[in-house]
């Protein structure tokens, strides 16, 4: 039994086994960039050492039918890359990695 108080009202419920088990959230590492759905890497648009801006396309991943254009969320340099054209990657996979300017 677990209780916590919300808005000055003491309540009591009984966690469940999946609930404890749960994965935890974590805040994402801003220097990575990760898949976000499973699919397969269609295309590699940088090389390590590369400069990129800001919305600058890095890759293309397929999912679903639909290609998704992953793009540079800040200007950056590539620090290394994970993947290749043809691999295909689980969701939550680290697929560049990224050093901000």
């Amino acid at each position: 039994m677990v209780e916590f108080t919300v808005n000055g009202m003491t309540m009591s419920t009984i966690l469940t086994k999946k609930f404890r088990n749960r994965h935890r959230w974590a805040k994402p590492d801003d220097k990575q960039i990760s898949s976000f759905i499973p699919g397969t890497i269609r295309e590699v648009f940088v090389k390590e050492g590369d400069h990129v801006q800001q919305n600058d396309r890095l890759l293309i991943l397929e999912a679903m039918k639909m290609m998704n254009v992953i793009a540079s969320p800040v200007s950056c340099t590539v620090a290394r890359i994970h993947v290749r054209s043809g691999d295909k990657v689980p969701k939550g996979k680290v697929m560049i990695e990224i050093e901000p300017d």
